[in-house]
């Protein structure tokens, strides 16, 4: 698919980190843009900064994202590409010893549930009614009707101590991906989804300059984290390659996890 301002592009999470790089990406490629989150300052910052429409979205609640695709949809029409960068993590043993009083404790089943409703089910959320709402279009030249870009993460593959509940949320988003591109594959819809490793986002800016060095070291080769345009230009091929479908990519200097 080409990118131009004939196509209408959703980014979810698209006020910071991966999702912002994206969004600024495929602004540039000519593409009307339209961005979700639940941040309004950031999101209504980088959207008045790359001619986009901001919409307050928590991708948890469907009548929000209903909302959400109504209001983008209204101002720049049915879009043809959505890309799910909006996510969250979190850490805890499933079961372990209080460091200060040695009590025993698992991990709180509601933290789980809000992990897992936010990246997977989030994220099936906004591709089940981006897909029906790409049904609408007329097929291009090539029979291709939307593109859909999925985050995922390594942790799907390796994830490390305390990372059960987004471990397993982002495997569900590897794992559901070639059935979903099965599922619309009659509809000239592809899917793919990348799973980055270690990249330069908001949270690990935040974090002290010598953590950050030793993760950056841990990358076999280059021996840095990730930079958020480099996760953007892997999104820009997926969506203008129309044989890339149904596929998992790793983004990660061949980087795998160690347990912590």
């Amino acid at each position: 698919m080409k990118l131009s301002s004939s196509v209408a592009v959703v980014v979810t999470g698209g006020a910071s980190g991966l999702g912002a790089a994206t969004a600024r990406r495929l602004a540039s490629c000519g593409a009307r843009v339209a961005l979700f989150d639940r941040n309004a300052d950031q999101g209504q910052a980088v959207a008045a900064e790359i001619g986009a429409v901001y919409c307050e979205v928590d991708v948890t609640d469907e009548a929000s994202v209903d909302a959400g695709f109504a209001l983008a949809r209204r101002a720049l029409g049915q879009e043809r590409v959505l890309v799910n960068c909006a996510g969250t993590a979190n850490a805890m043993k499933t079961a372990g010893r209080d460091r200060s009083s040695g009590a025993v404790r698992h991990f709180p089943l509601a933290d789980f549930d809000r992990i897992v409703q936010i990246n997977l089910v989030g994220t099936f959320r906004c591709i089940a009614k981006s897909a029906m709402g790409m049904l609408s279009l007329d097929p291009l030249d090539d029979g291709e009707r939307g593109v859909i870009v999925n985050t995922a993460s390594v942790a799907a593959r390796d994830g490390q101590i305390g990372q059960a509940a987004y471990a397993a949320s982002k495997a569900g988003v590897a794992g559901m991906t070639l059935p979903i591109a099965r599922d619309l594959m009659d509809e000239g819809i592809r899917i793919n989804s990348i799973l980055p490793g270690i990249f330069e986002t908001p949270l690990l800016q935040s974090a002290p300059e010598h953590v950050r060095s030793a993760l950056g070291a841990a990358v076999p080769f280059p021996k840095r984290l990730g930079a958020p345009s480099e996760f953007a230009a892997l999104v820009e091929l997926m969506i203008t390659n129309g044989y890339f479908n149904g596929e998992c990519v790793r983004l990660d200097g061949a980087i795998r996890m160690p347990p912590r």
